[in-house]
């Protein structure tokens, strides 16, 4: 962990000055939206002769691509020496630098795990119709050493698409509405400000509550309002007053979620609580006569008054059923079946039910 002078803070500052003097081997998850070098060569209109707000800030020009590589191979050192070797790192960027910064990424030993593609529902037309519309961001996701340990928290990744593996397609729309911060005049505040709900997935995805988050271009504080809504520790690092303002202010009205929120649910096999399952029956959880749906809906049980499930003429425990229904050796249930939430009528995995017995008990996995 980071002293505490560094914890839940945002540092004003260039991050190349900052980052060599935070503590080594201090952040569990690194995310990082770098400037992309667009490259544009002149303004942008729409066919209603509107001018396109793009991203035409100075620092977002490099003097050639020479002078881009140095500055991502300056910040992807600085910031490798801050991971702990078990630590992952996600970096955003478009076409115009994802490709640079991946080759730079394994010219420096990470290890990349996975590349993810934000497809963007609402992305603004290619107005001169001289392209196909650029409607998809990537996000690269590597370890700081091949081998190592890493944090993923699998399951509770499908509840971002009801129940099932995730993949690495993600349609998010792009930042908007209220979550837009504008300056005084109604423009945006910063040309690049990414949604909440992408960093949501990233950082449950990759850490663990009281795990600190990194973010060494943090414009106006997406990581540090997300980390903080999902009870991790975070320090971000900005140069530019003025996002740096606007950062710290919407932070600080970040009310952090329940402990008990589904959305911080991060079941592992590891970590599991000893409960019986016919314990959720008794404590009113669950109820005979309930359906689990096994990680795909059309794969369905009902609950039994004593505890077991049938499916399909079949009846046993919640890991015999599972094991039946996906012809497998064995299975652990908890960690495959899941209930329909009564209060927000999302899915849940049945584990998060077992963890919040062990929460309310006092007990730890063994």
């Amino acid at each position: 962990m980071a002293d505490n002078l560094f914890l839940d803070t945002i540092l004003l500052g260039d991050a190349l000055d900052i980052l060599p003097a935070l503590p080594r081997r201090s952040a569990d998850l690194v995310f990082a939206d770098p400037p992309y070098n667009l490259q544009l060569q002149q303004e942008l209109w729409r066919p209603n002769l509107t001018r396109v707000d793009a991203v035409d800030d100075a620092w977002d020009q490099f003097d050639g691509f020479d002078a881009y590589d140095a500055f991502t191979r300056a910040w992807l050192l600085a910031v490798r020496e801050v991971m702990k070797e078990t630590a992952t790192i996600w970096i955003s960027g478009t076409y115009h630098n994802i490709f640079r910064v991946g080759a730079i990424l394994q010219d420096l030993d990470f290890w990349i795990l996975n590349t993810v593609t934000w497809y963007k529902p609402n992305a603004m037309p290619n107005f001169r119709g001289t392209r196909l519309k650029n409607d998809v961001e990537f996000v690269i996701w590597a370890q700081h050493s091949q081998g190592a340990r890493y944090t993923f928290n699998h399951h509770a990744m499908k509840q971002f698409n009801e129940g099932k593996q995730l993949g690495s397609v993600w349609p998010i729309n792009v930042c908007g509405g209220e979550e837009r911060l504008r300056d005084e005049a109604g423009r945006k505040l910063h040309s690049t400000q990414k949604p909440e709900e992408l960093l949501k997935r990233i950082i449950l995805a990759s850490s663990l509550p009281g795990d600190l988050v990194l973010d060494p271009f943090s414009g106006t504080g997406t990581t540090a309002a997300v980390a903080r809504l999902l009870h991790r520790h975070w320090l971000g690092i900005e140069r530019d007053e003025v996002y740096f303002q606007a950062a710290e202010k919407r932070v600080a009205a970040v009310k952090p979620l329940s402990p008990t929120d589904p959305l911080l649910d991060t079941p592992s096999r590891k970590n599991a609580a000893r409960v019986p399952f016919k314990a959720l029956l008794e404590r009113g959880y669950l109820r005979a006569g309930q359906e689990l749906y096994l990680e795909r809906t059309d794969h369905r049980a009902i609950i039994l008054g004593d505890g077991r499930l049938q499916a399909n003429g079949h009846i046993g425990s919640i890991h015999q059923v599972s094991a039946w229904l996906k012809n497998a050796p064995s299975c652990n249930g908890w960690t495959h079946w899941y209930f329909r939430d009564g209060a927000t009528g999302q899915l849940r995995l049945l584990d998060s039910l077992r963890q919040e017995i062990a929460r309310q008990a006092g007990e730890h996995a063994t």
